[in-house]
């Protein structure tokens, strides 16, 4: 079985049955050791009714003592050595199911760390998440296929070749009921899929949905939106039951065909074996053996109509993974060694020196070792430059005259950084949130916590730095986790810090303070911020304006203030929600607005 360290292969991503035979390529001697021992298990299993017929007719009915014996002794080895044999069998397709499980989830998780920041703007985490959840147990389930499976289809014909012996009548039957169970459940496995794929479809939706409202159910209960959204997942809810129904309507009938059938099918032959028992054709103890055959049929064609159900859903939840398998990560990221997109290939070294970041899309350039604001009125098109001047997506950017995307992506990483201001926050102490992968000491740490105005976090907290803090900091507020996301970014200390809305969240005192500390911790190096707020805006050296994703002006904020009225009308807004921010009921946006919508203590309240 894999480990935790163990390479997991290169998974076909052709489709949902080329991915699950690759899983069981992945292992093909396990697999095989389970068909044969599955074979074994139900051949010897209708072994049991050949010696007991023999019993019957060489020991039981002329008297004799000493065969009854040995056949008695005979099954009662068999059905030993058989006990033994449905255990291995029952290990061996743990080990199979449990391989597929483990194999899954590693392909799964190296995949989405390959995708790195392109993730999200690919997909959403609930789809990652009910892959993780529900997809990779079904997949498992799905491998039946090569254990009780195979030894369904062996024991079958091995069947009709011991009821050939006895009736060749009887043979037929048997071997027609086959194809008679492939006719009735064909239709429901194809009906099966179509109605589990919605419903995978409509449970994706919903998780979303539950994810939303963990992470902003502040902010939902500051607009009074919160009646809104239960609404709506009360109507997501309804759907996803009603397509459950249908998928239940489905699976029901093929568990009653699989039950049903196989009793039917019993009926059927012991009818036909009792009349050529009562005609003279067939002895009493051919007759216990038919019944017996018979009867060690029924699981075998009721695992058949298992595996076709466990299949449908197994290829659907297939199909699935290789949908998030064949995702790729953006062009320009590709590799370490500098293999760069479109025109800008080959290798090149980062610039040893400060050098400027000019965005061709864009117009938009950074000098070194200054502060540059990006203004613009669709969040999108600012979001997109930084993207671009981040290489997290195709890019004609260059660095200090060179393709960013000729850079070998490790030194561009080591050097700039994209600061999301809604970037994960994982589970740990304060400090190690903060830290991330490095230890960095406690002076550093109180800098980049003072420079992020994330004192009085700290202050708060019960044991300080030390203090507990949940998955994407769920335990803090919103301009709280902000204010850690930016003490993050800063403690990094990168060459080139790109920032998207770093205090959006912020009251306007706080806001003033982190600008100001900002732009004092930075001084030297190269920051580039998004932003429309006139505190932020003022600090900075340079503002460009963008209009329709293109730089429309150019200069310092008080300077655009005055010559271009449409960077005035849009953050002249700001400017008065800053002026009489003392003076208006809360943003529910904002920190103070979250607090005040959930009635959180004023220990909370930005100071």
């Amino acid at each position: 079985m894999i480990d935790a360290y163990e390479d997991p292969g290169t998974p076909d991503r052709r489709g949902g049955w080329a991915y699950l035979a690759w899983l069981v390529r992945c292992q093909p001697w396990r697999a095989l050791a389970g068909a044969v021992l599955a074979s074994v298990w139900m051949v010897l299993m209708a072994v049991a009714p050949y010696l007991l017929s023999k019993a019957v007719d060489d020991g039981l009915e002329p008297g004799d003592t000493a065969a009854l014996a040995g056949w008695t002794a005979a099954l009662f080895a068999v059905g030993a050595f058989n006990a033994w044999v449905s255990i291995m069998r029952h290990r061996t397709m743990t080990r199979v199911r449990m391989d597929a499980y483990l194999r899954t989830t590693k392909v799964v998780v190296g995949h989405t760390v390959r995708l790195g920041a392109a993730l999200p703007r690919q997909v959403g985490a609930a789809e990652v998440v009910t892959i993780g959840v529900s997809d990779v147990h079904t997949i498992a389930g799905a491998l039946t296929v090569v254990g009780p499976g195979v030894g369904s289809v062996v024991v079958y014909v091995f069947v009709a070749g011991l009821l050939l012996s006895v009736s060749p009548l009887l043979a037929v039957v048997v071997l027609l009921g086959m194809p008679l169970v492939a006719v009735l459940v064909g239709p429901l496995m194809s009906r099966l899929q179509g109605t589990e794929t919605e419903y995978r479809e409509r449970q994706g939706v919903l998780t979303a949905r539950i994810g939303d409202l963990a992470g902003g159910l502040r902010v939902l209960n500051g607009l009074g939106g919160k009646e809104l959204f239960a609404a709506s997942f009360d109507r997501d809810s309804q759907r996803l039951r009603a397509q459950g129904y249908r998928v239940g309507a489905v699976t029901s009938w093929m568990q009653a065909l699989g039950v049903g059938l196989p009793t039917l099918f019993l009926a059927v032959v012991t009818w036909l074996a009792a009349r050529l028992a009562a005609q003279g054709d067939m002895t009493v103890g051919e007759l216990v053996s038919v019944y017996g055959y018979v009867a060690v049929l029924i699981g075998p064609v009721a695992f058949l109509v298992d595996m076709g159900y466990q299949l449908s859903r197994g290829v659907v939840a297939a199909r699935r993974v290789v949908r998030l398998l064949r995702l790729e990560p953006a062009p320009a990221t590709d590799t370490d060694t500098g293999t760069g997109t479109g025109t800008g290939t080959g290798v090149a070294d980062a610039p040893v020196e400060p050098s400027v970041l000019h965005d061709p899309a864009s117009g938009v350039r950074v000098a070194p070792g200054r502060l540059t604001a990006l203004v613009g009125a669709r969040h999108a098109e600012v979001t997109a430059v930084v993207d671009r001047l981040g290489r997290y997506g195709p890019t004609d950017a260059t660095w200090g005259g060179t393709r960013l995307d000729a850079v070998p992506l490790g030194q561009v990483r080591d050097q700039i950084l994209v600061a999301d201001n809604e970037a994960d926050l994982f589970a740990g102490s304060l400090r190690e949130v903060v830290g991330g992968r490095r230890t960095p000491t406690a002076e550093d740490v109180g800098r980049a916590v003072r420079a992020a105005a994330a004192d009085d976090i700290v202050q708060g907290l019960p044991e300080g730095l030390e203090s507990p803090v949940t998955a994407q900091g769920r335990s803090l507020s919103g301009g709280q986790r902000q204010r850690v996301r930016l003490a993050r970014a800063l403690l990094a200390d990168p060459g080139v810090l790109l920032a998207v809305e770093p205090t959006s969240a912020l009251d306007a005192h706080t806001e003033a303070a982190v600008a100001q500390r900002l732009r004092a911790v930075r001084t030297g190096r190269t920051t580039v911020v998004t932003t429309t707020s006139p505190l932020l805006l003022a600090q900075a050296d340079t503002v460009h304006y963008l209009v329709d994703g293109k730089v429309a002006a150019t200069g310092r904020h008080h300077d655009l203030l005055e010559r271009e009225p449409g960077y005035r009308a849009l953050v002249a807004r700001d400017a008065a929600d800053a002026d009489d921010a003392t003076s208006r009921d809360p943003d529910p946006g904002t920190e103070e607005g979250a607090n005040a919508g959930t009635g959180t203590g004023a220990e909370e309240v930005v100071r």
